[in-house]
């Protein structure tokens, strides 16, 4: 196994060390937080004080480096690699994918670099909330946009399946507009509605129950972070609240002129419900991509556009399946 490097401790940094440990990789690791450095440390970690450190650990390892940092943080993480191992194996773990490739193409240019994105999280942050199980069973998706080196998307997917996760292959702009609206926007309505909620006064927040409660749960996480996310995917998540803010228009002046909200809470429903059942049902039969291929990358798009996941390699073959999604 290539051994890995995680530069950035926090919630999806820590759980990528744990479970890569876990899995048999020898990992090592670095953070901006002293706190989470000295965390980790004492939880028997090979942890080093800087960047540059890891780095240089890293090319001396052909480690596979993982970034787990800020979207905003990435541009002189990415000089340090460009600096000390230029034509190292990379991937990161952020939750924008055109954003942090268009880094890469700027300060490291000659990194053999395929995004990933772990769709798995916690309200909590910080190295302690770092779990070595937070991917089981959970969505990793993992680049493959046109001109994708298939050696390296085979090692960073190999590291999701070992993490735990099935691999959702995806170009950056498909991930970019799918998670906009499954994970940014959820975002913004959370804190949105957390601050209507609060606007109620104490009565309000005495009688907040369940659906308050699920409702702004992700309320809780680290503004700094959810900023750094939502605004990186800026184009996209605009889309996004603009589809929302047409339904709440129309919730609105349906119940303003009749007093209804039929219409809008039937629609979702069977949103919820659909999406429900396509978490329960058997796959469809297995399909196998051979990663050799000049079409390698155009058919692992198709197979993630359509909700397909791959859930195991064979070599360089990818053996995934097919999701018969209610929608």
């Amino acid at each position: 196994m290539r051994s890995v490097c995680v530069i950035g401790l926090g919630l999806i940094g820590g759980s990528v060390l744990r479970a890569a440990a876990a899995a048999g990789y020898q990992v090592f690791g670095t953070a901006a937080s002293a706190a989470d450095r000295a965390a980790a440390e004492a939880d028997g970690f090979t942890v080093v004080s800087t960047v540059d450190e890891a780095v240089i650990h890293a090319a001396e390892r052909d480690s596979l480096i993982v970034l787990a940092v800020p979207l905003t943080a990435a541009p002189d993480v990415l000089t340090v690699v460009h600096r000390f191992a230029a034509k190292t194996r990379l991937t990161d773990v952020m939750s924008v994918k055109g954003p942090i490739a268009e880094a890469v193409r700027r300060y490291a240019p000659e990194a053999r670099y395929v995004g990933g994105h772990p769709m798995a999280g916690k309200a909590e942050s910080g190295w302690a909330a770092g779990d070595a199980k937070l991917f089981e069973g959970a969505a990793w998706v993992v680049a493959a946009d046109e001109g994708t080196d298939a050696i390296a998307w085979a090692e960073v997917a190999t590291l999701a399946l070992d993490c735990g996760a099935y691999v959702v292959p995806a170009g950056e702009g498909d991930h970019d507009a799918a998670v906009a609206r499954i994970s940014h926007l959820p975002h913004v309505l959370a804190a949105v509605l957390a601050a209507v909620g609060t606007d109620g006064g104490p009565m309000a927040m005495a009688l907040a129950a369940g659906s308050f409660a699920d409702g702004t749960r992700v309320a809780g996480s680290d503004p700094a972070l959810v900023k750094a996310m939502c605004e990186g995917n800026r184009d996209a998540l605009l889309d996004a609240v603009d589809d929302a803010l047409g339904r709440l228009g129309a919730a609105r002046g349906s119940l303003a002129s009749t007093g209804a909200l039929g219409a809008t809470l039937e629609t979702g429903y069977r949103a919820r419900r659909a999406w429900e059942a396509g978490r329960e049902q058997a796959p469809e039969p297995l399909t196998s991509v051979d990663l050799t291929a000049p079409e390698a990358m155009e058919l692992l798009r198709s197979l993630g556009i359509l909700g397909g996941r791959v859930t195991s390699l064979d070599g360089m073959t990818a053996v995934g399946e097919y999701a018969d999604w209610p929608i």
